[in-house]
């Protein structure tokens, strides 16, 4: 039974990136027979290269992803040398569920709504100082030219992810104790943790840069909320192209998912490259001098938070302002009247939204708990590395040789199609989210179950599954979470014909009215919570291995 449960994971988890590859392939060569076209070309990729501002975009999307991968693990370091050794700490393990709960769409359109023209930053500085802003610098940050909003936001909202990750990695460097022989050698706090833990810790963060960095290339939603519009970024260049309707921009839009993959592979080598050369190459740094430099890690985590905290509040009052006109620093009236108006449409988005995240966050668990126990018992099992693929590869790059591959199996299956998709890219969240647990298990309470007759699927259900409770529970959060976050997958093979909060969220973001766009985002960033929450409530009902340690509970994920 179990040899079937792993290999349905295979299928439904591993094997999409077949014909995902080879859909995007084909497609990008014109070989499309669905449609009509079955003459093989490279036409598409020569019309990216004369397609106007192409250079343009191609050099946004690489400077904004990479300045932001580095700039959010400049911010994830400088947060751990200040507070991984303080009393705080407890409290920013705890801060870190939410944060991370909060989803990418949510935190851009509150961080628009702070940062705007007329935003409620702008607002704070005329009472302060009536200083209003000249049209060129008020225009100069959200959905600039340069990109600039749009690489903040990303860098400030992967902050929580790196810490979250680098949880697991300085447990396992065990840093108190590394700490101690430092400091008997002499050792700053600050050359301790530049000269120590760095050169440790840099290369075993590796694989959650290599997943921010992805992100940062093949961002569609970000893009459009915060994004240039005249020169935007290729990810959405490629969106664009695949939105047209005319079916001859389809070739171009998978061959310009294929450049999004080139590119990010040469971000990539890039990063890694980078790594070897101040660990590996130029690493005298390391034992010689005093070089030491404190960084404002307070400050910053205090800055994160902060900017998380306050866009479900600036949501809330935007969704009940009435009149709040520039430069007041609250609405002049409120009113309810939006709420009401727009319940009837958000009502069936709500639970479409809940059903698909809750369906593909269970099967997302079931399969990972599948994995994982696999992966204990059998010799003959994939590395687990490969499970979390999805999560290193632009989405544009899968999705479309994934819709292709569904024209074939019958496209009108929409609600299916998306339930598969979301569960394909939730699956290496959960998965990783249950690695420690599973690792840090006592495997004797199973062997002494078993000793004394009982079955091995008695012994998993009652007693490894309820040890395991609120680190099971928090997974299938984690994964409905990121269900709820899925934008492209849902539009893509959903056809448009199934909407969610997401995509509602997005659509609206562009120049709708703010009180309709701040319901929709603040239903897209609370929905998570309402899972973290219950996944708290029913986690505190008993108490397991984990119980204590959901956040930390990954010590052994940076062996992936």
């Amino acid at each position: 039974m179990l040899h079937l449960g792993y290999i349905t994971v295979i299928v439904l988890c591993l094997a999409p990136l077949a014909p995902g590859f080879i859909g995007v392939l084909s497609a990008a060569f014109g070989f499309i027979p669905a449609i009509g076209m079955d003459q093989v070309s490279a036409d598409a990729f020569w019309k990216i290269t004369q397609w106007p501002g192409v250079t343009q975009s191609l050099l946004l999307t690489i400077i904004s992803s990479v300045v932001s991968t580095y700039g959010a693990l400049l911010l994830c370091f400088a947060i751990l040398q200040s507070l991984w050794l303080s009393r705080y700490w407890a409290n920013i393990e705890k801060l870190l569920a939410p944060l991370l709960a909060l989803p990418h769409v949510a935190f851009a359109i509150g961080f628009a709504f702070l940062f705007a023209p007329t935003g409620f930053i702008a607002r704070f500085i005329y009472a302060l100082f009536e200083y209003t802003p000249n049209a060129s610098e008020a225009t100069s940050f959200i959905q600039d030219p340069n990109a600039l909003g749009l690489t903040i936001a990303l860098m400030f909202k992967e902050v929580p992810f790196l810490l979250f990750m680098s949880i697991p990695i300085l447990q396992q460097l065990n840093v108190p104790k590394l700490f101690q022989s430092c400091r008997s050698m002499g050792y700053t706090p600050v050359q301790f943790w530049w000269k120590t833990v760095l050169p440790q810790w840099l290369p075993r963060i590796r694989f959650s840069l290599f997943a921010v960095a992805a992100y940062g290339v093949s961002v569609v939603d970000l893009g459009l909320i915060l994004g240039p519009v005249a020169s935007p970024t290729f990810a959405v260049v490629v969106w664009q192209w695949f939105n047209d309707p005319d079916l001859n921009y389809l070739p171009q839009a998978a061959a310009g998912a294929v450049v999004l993959f080139v590119l990010l592979c040469a971000v990539m080598v890039g990063m890694v490259t980078v790594e070897k050369l101040i660990t590996l190459v130029w690493r005298r740094w390391q034992y010689s001098g005093r070089f030491g430099l404190a960084l404002p890690g307070k400050l910053l985590m205090a800055l994160c938070a902060s900017l998380s905290i306050a866009i479900i509040p600036l949501l809330s009052v935007w969704s009940v302002a009435q009149r709040w006109s520039f430069p007041d620093l609250i609405p002049s009236q409120f009113t309810n009247r939006f709420w009401i108006n727009e319940w009837f449409g958000v009502y069936p988005t709500l639970f479409t939204s809940l059903s698909i995240a809750t369906i593909s966050a269970t099967l997302a668990l079931i399969l990972a708990m599948v994995a994982q126990q696999y992966r204990l018992r059998s010799r003959w099992r994939l590395p687990s590395y490969l499970f979390l693929i999805p999560m290193l590869l632009p989405q544009l790059s899968l999705l479309l040789g994934m819709q292709v591959t569904t024209l074939w199996l019958g496209a009108q299956h929409y609600y299916l199609w998306v339930i598969w998709s979301h569960l394909f890219f939730a699956f290496p969240f959960v998965y990783l989210a249950l690695d420690g647990p599973w690792r840090s298990y006592n495997e004797n309470f199973s062997n002494m179950a078993l000793s004394l007759g009982k079955s091995r699927f008695y012994t998993f259900v009652f007693i490894k599954m309820p040890l395991l409770k609120a680190a099971i529970i928090y997974a299938w959060a984690l994964g409905a979470s990121v269900s709820l976050a899925q934008y492209l997958p849902t539009l893509i093979l959903g056809a448009g014909r199934i909407t969610t909060i997401t995509t509602e969220a997005v659509a609206l973001s562009s120049g709708f009215d703010r009180r309709v766009t701040a319901i929709y985002a603040l239903w897209q960033g609370l929905l998570p919570l309402v899972f973290f929450a219950l996944s708290l409530l029913l986690s505190h009902r008993g108490h397991g291995v984990a119980s204590s340690q959901t956040p930390t509970a990954h010590k052994d994920a940076c062996s992936l």
